[in-house]
């Protein structure tokens, strides 16, 4: 109905009117529209070819002393008898720590007390029987010193009749050549030279007979000197055997003594930082006793385990950032480290056992880790008038820096692989 009141024209002059003023902008100018894009051109080839970008891992490590703190072990399982440091005490290189009851029990008593008592007896034996020879021994040398003496008495008696016998001897052979020439002139009969001659005979007969008394005393007395000789060595040997059995009863009973109660000691002079156990408490072997730190000069330094692909962009001297999982970063910010070393090759997994910040993952295992050595430069840290310090096994994080490529060879990186993946072999 509204159609046919108004002509077809009006309508679509209606429509088509516009309402209010149209203003039309004048356009930017070709040469400046050029001019912005070669501006922009030149800064993205620029920025490409002169700006650089260095790649990054975050790594993480453990803060360690030298020297190292120490903790101390239960060597052997057993229950605590004695404490004898607190929380804080300062010791010295074996200073007990502990003592730890290690013996054993019976229906019959303790079995170290038994062993010891059966093992003082034995040594009171060998003292006695030691006693007894030294009585045997100090008989037996005066004994046989009496003896020589009278022997050596009897070879001076018989020294001496040999040098009077041997006197007569010579006189009674002087006579006899007189003799001679007293029956030649008949002044003495044939029984008188004769009877002459049987004395002459007997005195050279007893002349021998004192010889070879003088030499037999001799050869007894070199034997009874040669027996006191034997003897004392005899007894000083068995004397020796006793000894030597004392000293095994000895080492015995330290052994014993050692299945009985052990001490802790330290090992190390330092500060006790915890004790771990109370007096009565059983302990396990490898159960943690105590721990000490060290004091007086003391060097800090983070271990990173670095993976083998970072190992061709990292040498000593480099600067690592770390953040301290005890410090947050958000407030205390980052720390500079300098590369002190790296080792040449990977860590065996019984040394990364001894670290408790080693990465663990699935995929880390199958990684080769090298060891690195960082210095650390800033050791303590102030916070709202508090004094911070470092201390072994703080877990830390650090941003290690590998290679530096300018951007535009970042970008081409996936070409590379692409050339890389359709290459035939290489040919040397």
């Amino acid at each position: 109905m509204a159609n046919q009141l108004y002509r077809k024209e009006a309508i679509d002059f209606k429509k088509n009117h516009w309402k209010g003023k149209a203003l039309l902008l004048a356009g930017m100018p070709a040469w400046l529209i050029s001019l912005l894009s070669l501006l922009f051109l030149f800064i993205l080839i620029s920025t490409l070819t002169f700006c650089s970008y260095t790649q990054r891992i975050d790594v993480r490590g453990e803060v360690i002393t030298l020297p190292h703190s120490i903790n101390v072990y239960a060597p052997q399982q057993g229950f605590v008898i004695k404490k004898h440091v607190e929380t804080g005490n300062i010791v010295s290189k074996g200073t007990p720590l502990y003592e730890l009851d290690v013996s054993r029990n019976t229906v019959t008593g303790n079995v170290t007390d038994a062993m010891n008592a059966v093992i003082s007896e034995k040594i009171s034996n060998a003292e006695e029987i030691i006693s007894k020879t030294l009585i045997n021994k100090k008989e037996t040398l005066e004994a046989l010193d009496t003896q020589v003496k009278q022997y050596d008495s009897s070879l001076k008696e018989t020294k001496v009749m040999l040098a009077n016998a041997g006197t007569g001897l010579k006189k009674m052979k002087d006579n006899l050549s007189s003799y001679d020439t007293y029956l030649k002139q008949g002044l003495i009969t044939k029984d008188q030279y004769n009877y002459q001659h049987s004395l002459y005979f007997q005195q050279q007969s007893t002349y021998q007979s004192l010889i070879s008394q003088k030499m037999q005393l001799e050869s007894q007395l070199t034997q009874l000197k040669s027996d006191v000789v034997t003897k004392a060595a005899d007894f000083d040997n068995q004397m020796s055997s006793q000894k030597n059995q004392i000293n095994d009863f000895k080492n015995q009973a330290v052994e014993s003594n050692a299945n009985g109660n052990a001490v802790i000691k330290a090992t190390a002079e330092g500060k006790i930082e915890s004790v771990a156990v109370t007096v009565g408490q059983m302990v396990d072997k490898g159960s943690s006793l105590a721990q000490i730190k060290p004091i007086g000069n003391i060097e800090y330094f983070l271990i990173l385990w670095l993976p083998n692909n970072s190992i061709p962009y990292i040498k000593p001297g480099d600067t690592v950032n770390i953040r301290y999982d005890a410090f947050p970063s958000d407030k205390f910010g980052q720390f500079p480290g300098e590369v002190i070393s790296i080792s040449s090759v990977p860590a065996s997994r019984q040394e990364m056992a001894e670290y408790t910040n080693v990465a663990t993952g699935p995929n880390q295992q199958e990684l080769a880790l090298y060891k690195a050595i960082v210095k650390i430069k800033h050791k303590t840290f102030n916070y709202n008038g508090k004094a911070l310090e470092l201390s072994n096994g703080l877990k830390a994080q650090a941003i290690v820096f590998l290679e530096e490529r300018p951007l535009y060879m970042w970008m081409f990186t996936p070409l590379y692989k692409i050339t890389q993946s359709v290459s035939g072999p290489i040919n040397e």
